[in-house]
């Protein structure tokens, strides 16, 4: 009896086999039914399409089976009520139930293979989502469907299902101990059981895991944030954790819109270090999700955060496309409580809707997204543009130039604080992939900053090399970007000065507008008009549109439609006036290089060619056609013309690539190469001095002080009023 005075547990367990047995019993009972579920679900003409599935992916090495759950409902209805009531329990015994019907399917297999993989159930439903802000405390252990975006992603790690520990002492060895999926570990015993006469018991704490002969799997942790339309104003975006496991690693990136499928589960909290060990606070626990089903936006015949299109929707849509007005139509249902800029509509239209994305035979894609800048003074409705965009926008994001970094815009590295590893989580333009993002501000961001995004603009992705991880995340979006002029309000005699954009960033965008506040009386009448109109009816709910106008949610389900359903070409009539236009645009710029007026020979290179191909391409999309035709190339040379041209005609882009004439050039290069070469880095000049020697030499006034400000904007040339500089070139 000494025995029972040692602070142990003793019970008796007489009773409890009784209901261990008739609890097996059920779950056998219900093995049978998932067994008889996968055998003989079928829709017409007998496809049993589980069956075959499973056989088929067994033969290719992929051990898992997708089911539906609405087939398992409409099989046995308390099937699928088990799953969704109590995940955890059932769902081991439905795998089990699919390595039995494989065992069945693929016998005889080839020698070597005795025993049988295990299948991994993957579970998909077309029940209505819930958002993550919806998820309480008495949905623990059921299945939740939620909506999110993928913002970072861990690496893969192993997670033991069975483990085996051996003591210390008496090298007593346990075996197959299983281990609880998710996110919970094992706990090891205090005290070794094992007795031996004439022996000292085995001290506490004396079992070690043997990783030899423990089985393991792959798993993945990754964040979840919720839809930014599911943002309530003001309030700080939620997170979830979501553990994948299997053949669920590795299956979505940052940036991926997703249905997440899977069980509310809990797991311990740490309370902090003391004396050097985390301690877990008693009955706190964390929430995160255990996955059994993916789907991502844009696979799985358009599933995914986006509501599915009906019949009737997508008869509508072609009824839209039939108008011989729909062009007109889209784009004065842009902003229109926005008072004229019907070309900037017209423009913003374009980008929307995009044109084609094209990959060549040797792997590099041409991008089909279209980038438009809007320059100019304050108070011409930029920014309400900008923020429209963001809600009619399939996928928007809005964000402002002053308040944004590199890494918020592109991707950040950042240290998981649990498992001390680099993870990456994606920033605005990864997080838009597939739709638009609009950029205030643009003037006010760092030079830095905005160089970051060249890549993202042009190559539509963002290549990472930091801390040990080198990848690459695509950024596939439209870029929409409002800016100011350096002098507070536009100033035509100054021209280029107006603006302090370098060129690279300057030639990735496909249309740019200068926005001017004109001071005309008829304008301004009718813009006073319009603007006392809205704000005395603004308190009348109009259920009735002006005619022409579509809907916004209309005009968000369009515009979804024709980007996921349609993808124009130009056609060969269209491609060969598109063809002979550059080649005389190019050709009259050559015939006026010695004219004295240099502004009106304005060059056009490749990237401004392809800007035409995508405006042509984004036209014919709007009328859902397959080819971009002669019509579609007229109206896109137009709004190229009343954007970029006309910029660049005016001076305002005069330091661009493709908009500067190579004399100008010549002359440029000829003048910063003798800056270089005359004056050593580190030594003091006077400014006085350099200008009154290169001028000696005939060289322009203007094209001294353009190259000296240059130089200093690069970093290669110091000045102390670096502003004094900066109207110098007035």
């Amino acid at each position: 009896m000494n025995d029972f005075d040692n602070p142990q547990i003793f019970f008796s367990d007489n009773f409890a086999p009784d209901e261990t047995r008739e609890d097996q019993l059920k779950l056998q009972s219900f093995k049978k039914k998932y067994k008889e579920f996968i055998r003989q679900f079928h829709e017409g003409n007998f496809n049993y399409k589980y069956r075959d599935c499973l056989k088929r992916n067994y033969n290719l090495g992929q051990y898992w089976l997708v089911v539906n759950l609405e087939d398992l409902a409409a099989f046995d209805e308390s099937l699928a009520e088990k799953i969704y009531k109590q995940p955890t329990e059932y769902l081991p015994v439905f795998e089990e139930a699919a390595k039995d019907v494989a065992d069945e399917l693929t016998a005889p297999r080839p020698s070597g293979e005795e025993t049988v993989e295990d299948i991994q159930i993957l579970l998909s439903s077309d029940a209505h989502a819930s958002a993550l802000r919806g998820l309480k405390p008495d949905i623990v252990s059921k299945l939740v469907k939620i909506p999110g975006i993928i913002v970072a992603a861990s690496g893969i790690r192993s997670k033991a299902t069975k483990i085996a520990i051996q003591c210390r002492s008496c090298r007593n060895t346990q075996n197959n101990i299983p281990i609880k999926p998710g996110l919970e570990g094992y706990s090891l015993p205090r005290q070794c059981s094992t007795e031996q006469a004439g022996r000292q018991k085995c001290p506490l704490d004396p079992f070690f895991v043997m990783p030899d002969q423990c089985k393991c799997v792959d798993f993945q942790v990754v964040k979840l944030q919720e839809l930014p339309d599911q943002i309530p104003q003001g309030e700080i975006p939620r997170h979830v954790q979501l553990y994948c496991d299997r053949y669920l690693c590795d299956r979505v990136v940052p940036g991926n819109r997703v249905l997440i499928l899977g069980i509310y589960s809990i797991k311990k909290v740490s309370g902090g270090k003391r004396g050097g060990k985390e301690k877990a606070l008693v009955g706190i626990r964390a929430p995160y999700i255990r996955v059994i089903g993916i789907s991502i936006d844009g696979e799985d015949n358009g599933s995914g955060t986006h509501p599915p299109l009906t019949n009737e929707d997508e008869d509508a849509f072609r009824r839209l496309a039939a108008q011989p007005d729909i062009y007109d139509k889209i784009a004065r249902s842009i902003a229109p409580s926005i008072f004229g800029a019907l070309d900037i509509k017209k423009s913003i239209a374009c980008l929307l809707f995009g044109g084609s994305r094209k990959r060549m035979p040797d792997g590099l894609c041409r991008r089909g997204d279209l980038n438009v800048l809007l320059l100019g003074d304050p108070g011409t409705a930029k920014s309400q543009l900008l923020k429209f965009v963001e809600r009619v926008a399939p996928i928007g994001i809005y964000t402002s130039g002053k308040g944004s970094s590199a890494a918020g815009l592109t991707a950040s590295v950042i240290r998981d604080p649990i498992s001390r590893n680099y993870v990456m989580e994606g920033g605005a333009m990864v997080l838009a992939d597939g739709g638009t993002v609009c950029i205030d501000e643009f003037d006010k961001m760092k030079e830095d900053d905005r160089v970051a995004i060249h890549e993202a603009m042009e190559q539509q992705t963002i290549s990472i090399a930091k801390a040990g991880i080198t990848t690459t995340l695509n950024t596939r979006c439209s870029v929409l970007a409002a800016a100011n002029s350096i002098f507070g309000r536009w100033d035509d005699i100054k021209g280029e000065e107006n603006i302090d954009f370098m060129p690279a960033i300057l030639s990735r965008f496909d249309m740019i507008f200068i926005v001017k506040d004109e001071h005309e009386q008829n304008r301004d009448i009718t813009l006073a008009k319009h603007v006392m109109g809205l704000h005395t009816n603004a308190g009348q709910l109009t259920t009735q549109l002006p005619e022409g106008e579509l809907s916004l949610n209309l005009l968000k389900k369009y515009i979804y439609y024709c980007r996921t359903r349609c993808g124009p070409r130009l056609n060969k009539e269209a491609g060969e006036k598109l063809k002979n236009h550059y080649v005389m645009m190019r050709a009259g710029t050559q015939a006026h290089e010695k004219d004295t007026d240099k502004r009106m020979s304005i060059p056009i290179t490749v990237r401004q060619l392809e800007a035409v191909i995508r405006i042509s391409e984004s036209l014919a999309k709007m009328q859902l056609q397959p080819f971009a035709t002669q019509v579609h190339v007229d109206e896109a040379l137009r709004l190229f013309q009343v954007s970029t041209l006309d910029a660049a005609m005016s001076g305002s882009l005069a330091g661009a690539e493709g908009f500067i004439s190579d004399e100008d050039h010549e002359i440029l290069a000829r003048i910063e190469k003798q800056l270089k070469r005359r004056f050593a880095v580190g030594t003091q000049v006077s400014e006085l001095n350099i200008v009154s020697d290169f001028l000696k030499q005939k060289y322009p006034e203007r094209s001294i002080y353009k190259v000296i400000f240059t130089m200093i904007r690069r970093g290669e040339l110091q000045h102390r009023m670096q502003r004094k500089m900066l109207y110098r070139l007035m």
